[in-house]
């Protein structure tokens, strides 16, 4: 059997968290498999190594990046999702993996639109057993989404009520405490369009006392918050 080399990029600013992802791999790959496992902590130095690895001919199959790392000195790349967008864009056979301890539902339903990992892990969900299945799948059927994930999306199939983008982003924020005229910066949309559309959501929801309060209770409910 022809021996497989796999080059991996793990992105986490938190060093223990690496070691322990790197252990899980290393012990649980096939026996014909060669990781070579490199790691980065920041913006900053995940670029220098994905930029090195495509300048030597050597680029990595698989990216893990997880979504809160200091973001890079420029001030273009925020986070590892904005990482992950970047090699989707330039090197879309690479596998891209998110790990995160965020569980909104606006959060993972942007990143599956924006991204569509072929993993996606929930921190807390993640136990040695979990990472070495969700290799193997991320390796031959992609994806791979850890339960809290799947549940979200079961929640949304199972849904029959319509909300685009901007609404789900209206419903995050109001649902963090931002007052409706302050959308605005929020949204990039008028005041007047906002008001319709949150009147329109009430409609959607049925919401029947007409209070912002309910439409979050409400849409937290169907799952979309």
């Amino acid at each position: 059997m022809d021996n497989t080399v796999l080059k991996i990029l793990m992105v986490d600013d938190h060093p223990m968290i690496i070691e322990g992802y790197q252990h899980t791999l290393l012990a649980t790959k096939k026996e014909n498999q060669t990781l070579e496992i490199d790691i980065a902590t920041d913006c900053d130095s995940a670029l220098a190594a994905i930029k090195k690895s495509k300048s030597i001919g050597k680029p990595y199959n698989i990216y893990f990046f997880d979504i809160s790392i200091p973001e890079s000195k420029d001030g273009i790349y925020k986070s590892g999702e904005d990482l992950a967008k970047y090699v989707k864009q330039t090197q879309p056979e690479a596998k891209v993996v998110i790990l995160t301890m965020f569980n909104e539902v606006y959060r993972i339903h942007s990143i599956i639109r924006s991204i569509n990992p072929e993993g996606f892990l929930i921190k807390s969900d993640l136990t040695s057993s979990e990472l070495a299945s969700a290799f193997e799948v991320i390796q031959n059927r992609p994806p791979f989404y850890t339960g809290t994930i799947n549940n979200i999306i079961k929640r949304s199939i199972f849904n029959p009520i319509e909300v685009d983008e901007i609404n789900h982003k209206m419903l995050h924020f109001l649902s963090l405490g931002v007052r409706t005229k302050d959308l605005v910066g929020h949204l990039g949309i008028t005041l007047s369009a906002i008001e319709k559309r949150k009147k329109n959501l009430k409609e959607l929801f049925a919401v029947e006392d007409g209070k912002d309060e309910t439409l979050i209770r409400i849409a937290k409910e169907k799952g979309y918050i």
